[in-house]
Formats: structure tokens, C-alpha cells, sequence
């Protein structure tokens, strides 16, 4: 009976230290971190975007087709893949026409036929 009280109170005491501080939400400690001005490595930059990177494309032809059909164009021509690994295809979306094509990483970028 001695050794509980002792250890009752060491218990509450270390619960109530490791407890939820919710005044210390929000503050930063240690320096702020802000994006790099240095340039990127385009081959695993991540940043996204509508710049095809050319590079050697994995995509299977039906995946190329999804990757396009997801961006809501519907392919109206053959889908082929050119010398730089990219998937490029006559498309149509809202009843515009485009030559659609998609990078290895899976960008899918339009230009309007004969610009």
C-alpha cells in the first residue's frame, strides 16, 4: 500500500506531462522552409503541370487511351507512339478537335491542329 500511492502520483504526474497541449497548435518551431529558386531536374521534377517531358514511356497503348479518355477527350484517330516516348492521338472534347498526347509520367497536354 505504501509503493501505490508513490506510484498513483508519478503515474498522474507523467500523464498530465505527456497530455494534449492545444495551445501549442500552429507555432512553428525551428526555420521556415520555403521552395527552392534553384532549377529542377525536369527527368523527376514532380511539379506537374501541362509541359510534356519527353523520355522513355512504360504506358501500354490502352493505358495512354485511359490517361486521355480521363481528361474527358474522346480519341478520334489511331493512338501512336513517336520516337520520344510520347502517345499522341486525334481527340475531340466539348466539340473541339485536338492532337492530344501524353509524356511518360502520365501528362496529357492538347494543341489545336495546324498551330
Amino acid at each position: 500500500m505504501k509503493l501505490l500511492i508513490p506510484a498513483l502520483a508519478a503515474t498522474t504526474l507523467m500523464l498530465t506531462a505527456c497530455g494534449d497541449h492545444s495551445s501549442d497548435r500552429g507555432q512553428v518551431e525551428g526555420p521556415v522552409v520555403s521552395g527552392s529558386e534553384t532549377p529542377r531536374n525536369p527527368a523527376v521534377d514532380t511539379g506537374g503541370g501541362d509541359t510534356l517531358t519527353p523520355g522513355a514511356n512504360s504506358f501500354t497503348e490502352a493505358q495512354a487511351r485511359s490517361a486521355i479518355e480521363k481528361q474527358g477527350y474522346v480519341i478520334a484517330g489511331p493512338l501512336s507512339q513517336d520516337a520520344q516516348g510520347l502517345w499522341s492521338a486525334s481527340a475531340t472534347r466539348d466539340g473541339a478537335e485536338a492532337i492530344v498526347s501524353v509524356d511518360y509520367k502520365g501528362v496529357v497536354s492538347a494543341a489545336v491542329p495546324g498551330r
